[in-house]
């Protein structure tokens, strides 16, 4: 056996989509979690309902880096169409799990490979017959447990979350785990060096999804109605509205204060949605690229009209249907200009599941304030992967309803006022909603020409006139979105900038361009379009800008040009999307090879 490695390396485990193993997986996550260690898990699952190969990904990080990598040292397989695969997907020197009732050839010498006996065990587990191909994922739970070294009073604790206290679940499976590791304690004998010890470092973390935490966010942001349409990888967002808004969202005589309604396509869900808040609702809408390309109508409604409205894009890899389980980063120009005409939209960018949580209500504060739709761009892997994340903070603010005039401040007004007048000089109006009892507080909403009355009209200087209020508008909203994180490097000459959930990966690819000799760096985590003061001013301090995204064309580096062009020569695009997280290896190769042009 080589030189011990322990908190230190990938685990992957390939089973069928359908078969039940995400269970499993999610046991040992947790259960390394609890054990004080650094952890992520990354789904990599099929579009098919079940049949086909899946693979969990665990990384496991003293360092506490959480970005995915491409080399996997451990490798459990069940499945024998992707048995080969997993086999040649090894690192030399690794380990090799694999279910024995798969009589495929291993010509392998330079790993360490261990059969486990996953069928026999399954039939021997005190379950029906129906649970035996569930229960078999926790024959590799057991094996991998012990032969890796995880405490397992810590994968008993994860089973118990996972099963909600139920008795019955968390004793049958844990039986089935504890019989593995004795069985491999008595059959399997160690020879590759990779395993795992206690640490500290996990206090104060919880684990949770993106989705899960950009719901309760909305919730806890005073979230009165959404309206969606079920797609991949969005759809367990509402679905979250509905776990959670029951428990949170009930007066004391047990009556609703929300609205969650599943409509018929995107277009009537993101339709209730403006509808909703014309009337004065806090409201938003989930969906993914193919249903944002069917609300450019509506958005631009919305934009034009004024009517505050959320919606949340979980981003996935496109054209067309593309792959839907699939993760990347290329809504972003199609959300910035969305709808037809002269506009650019307020997106917020999380790059964490701690900030779904609070652009889940920021987002609600934004619209109302700006009187606009916000869209918030997060994608598969930081919406549906289970994260480490700092438990939540309760919005510290009060809510913000923006400029509402109520019966008072009509009076005061002599119900004089212009529902598209800037009064102020910021280019937001003042609005009312339905209810205002005052006889001057009705206006119609229209997607037409209007003037500052909301009064129809074709004329070309009120058009020009409005256009410019909104583009001020805007303007204004630079002041009020979330503000770029930013890392200084002293004597450095190069700035990165990255958005959303490549973050994990840029972290860690700083550290190997420090330990390779490249560079000295900056980073720069955009939050938010438009585009800060903050941002701006680091773009010009720096001689070269590298701009990491997970899609194609380099879609920021696009936007960046047009609205700063006397620094676009600066910009490198370093953009890479085939569905995957981005690495931190392929970051620092791509830099470091174009620094050597």
């Amino acid at each position: 056996m080589s030189e011990k490695v322990v908190n230190d390396f990938s685990v992957t485990i390939a089973t069928v989509n359908g078969s039940g193993s995400q269970t499993a997986n999610v046991t040992l996550l947790r259960a390394l979690f609890k054990m004080g260690i650094p952890v992520s898990g990354k789904n990599l699952f099929p579009s098919n309902i079940q049949g086909l190969p899946t693979w969990y990904t665990i990384r496991v990080s003293k360092d506490g880096f959480i970005a995915r990598r491409d080399e996997q040292e451990v490798v459990v397989t069940l499945n024998p169409v992707s048995f080969a695969r997993d086999l040649a997907s090894v690192q030399p020197g690794g380990a090799f799990f694999y279910a024995d009732d798969i009589k495929l050839p291993i010509a392998r010498s330079d790993i360490s490979v261990y059969p486990m006996p996953v069928k026999q065990m399954a039939r021997a587990a005190n379950v029906s017959p129906a649970l035996r191909d569930y229960i078999a994922n926790m024959v590799y739970v057991g094996i991998l447990g012990y032969m890796l070294g995880i405490d397992m009073e810590t994968i008993k604790q994860a089973l118990s979350f996972h099963f909600k206290g139920k008795a019955q679940a968390i004793d049958s499976n844990f039986s089935t785990i504890k019989a593995a590791a004795d069985w491999a304690a008595q059959n399997l004998k160690k020879s590759d060096p990779y395993s795992v010890a206690q640490m500290d470092s996990t206090s104060g973390f919880v684990m949770a999804d993106g989705n899960t935490a950009a719901a309760l966010g909305a919730i806890y942001g005073g979230l009165q109605f959404a309206a969606w349409y079920p797609i991949t990888p969005a759809s367990t967002l509402a679905e979250s509205l509905n776990v959670f808004l029951p428990q949170l969202r009930k007066t004391t005589d047990g009556k609703q204060t929300y609205a969650v309604l599943q409509a018929e396509d995107e277009l009537a869900a993101v339709g209730m949605a403006i509808g909703a808040g014309w009337g004065g609702l806090r409201s938003m809408t989930s969906t993914s690229g193919p249903g944002i390309s069917l609300m450019a109508e509506y958005a631009g409604l919305a934009y034009y009209a004024e009517v505050p409205v959320v919606i949340w894009d979980v981003q996935r890899i496109g054209p067309s249907t593309g792959l839907p389980t699939r993760t990347a980063q290329g809504d972003l120009t199609e959300a910035y200009f969305l709808s037809h005409g002269d506009k650019q939209n307020i997106i917020l960018l999380p790059g964490s599941v701690q900030e779904c949580f609070e652009f889940g209500w920021k987002a609600l504060d934004l619209a109302e304030h700006l009187q606009a739709p916000v869209f918030v761009l997060s994608d598969l892997d930081l919406g549906m992967n289970q994260w480490m994340t700092k438990p939540f903070e309760y919005p510290d603010t009060p809510l913000e309803r923006g400029k509402v005039l109520w019966e008072a401040d009509l009076k005061k007004l002599n119900g004089v006022w212009g529902r598209y007048k800037d009064s102020d000089g910021d280019g937001i109006p003042f609005r009312t909603v339905p209810g205002n009892k005052h006889p001057s507080a009705a206006w119609f909403g229209r997607g037409t020409g209007h003037d500052e009355n909301a009064r129809y009209t074709e004329d070309a200087d009120t058009w020009e006139s409005n256009m410019t209020r909104l583009k001020k508008k805007y303007d204004t909203a630079r002041t009020l979105v979330p503000k770029p994180v930013i890392k200084v490097a002293k004597g450095a000459t190069v700035g990165i900038i990255a958005y959303g959930s490549t973050e994990p990966a840029v972290e860690e690819a700083l550290a190997l361009l420090k330990q390779a000799g490249g560079p000295k760096t900056a980073f720069l985590r955009l939050r938010a379009l438009p585009f800060t003061a903050e941002a701006q001013d680091f773009i010009k301090k720096y001689e070269r800008i590298y701009i990491v995204e997970a899609n194609r064309d380099g879609q920021l580096r696009q936007i960046l040009s047009t609205v700063l062009p006397d620094q676009a020569h600066k910009f490198r695009s370093a953009c890479h999307s085939d569905g995957l997280p981005l690495t931190a290896k392929w970051v620092k190769e791509t830099i470091l090879a174009q620094e050597e042009k």
